[in-house]
């Protein structure tokens, strides 16, 4: 049978391509314009994002809980798996492009939130605005909004951690990066992300004796 037949086939028959979908993250590199020592997709990016946003929200709850409000660790991680999914249709687009000048950000956003909306017809329509909540939050909620702040403070962090780990393997590409992100880092002044970054932070530049000692 021809891929067209196939797909042809998966149609008629009701079954839905999304997660095999989403499969393909591991397919689309971080990084483009710089010189990895590493590769990076954005599907492993989405899990590291994750777990330092679930971190996040749990140092909130628990190390921060006497001035802050809480917020719900497992929708945290759910924006966090799927914040980069957009990119599976649109690619990931380098930094100082994306943000070079409004027009353009604005521009990629709309194009990231139909690529959104493309994957989401995927699923059955039972489905949908479960993942909608998780892939294109609802700021003017609340709950929604806070979980999206502290994955987009994961975001940074996680490439600050990918600065490290090229600095530590020689690789003098991701200084000038490093030190951008670690002023956007200070300049959220979200206090559980300052507790990361002197808790948990210094381990990342450490040998693996170093940190089993």
């Amino acid at each position: 049978m021809t891929e067209r037949g196939n797909q042809s086939e998966i149609k008629k028959k009701g079954t839905s391509p999304f997660f095999a979908m989403l499969d393909r993250m591991q397919y689309i590199n971080r990084w483009g314009l710089m010189r990895n020592n590493r590769t990076e997709n954005i599907k492993e990016h989405s899990m590291d994002v994750a777990v330092v946003a679930h971190a996040l929200a749990t140092i909130r709850n628990t190390v921060l809980a006497s001035n802050n409000r809480r917020v719900d660790p497992l929708l945290v991680i759910g924006i966090a798996l799927y914040h980069d999914a957009s990119e599976i249709v649109t690619g990931d687009l380098p930094t100082p492009i994306k943000y070079g000048n409004p027009e353009i950000l604005n521009a990629y956003k709309k194009l990231e939130d139909e690529a959104t909306e493309q994957l989401i017809r995927l699923l059955p329509e039972e489905m949908k605005d479960e993942y909608r909540k998780l892939m294109n939050p609802d700021l003017s909620n609340d709950r929604q909004n806070e979980a999206y702040r502290l994955v987009k403070a994961a975001d940074r962090i996680c490439a600050y951690i990918k600065c490290v780990s090229e600095e530590k393997s020689g690789n003098t590409e991701f200084d000038s990066a490093k030190k951008s992100i670690e002023k956007t880092i200070k300049d959220l002044r979200l206090p559980e992300v300052d507790y990361f970054m002197e808790q948990f932070m210094p381990a990342y530049g450490m040998t693996l004796d170093q940190i089993s000692e």
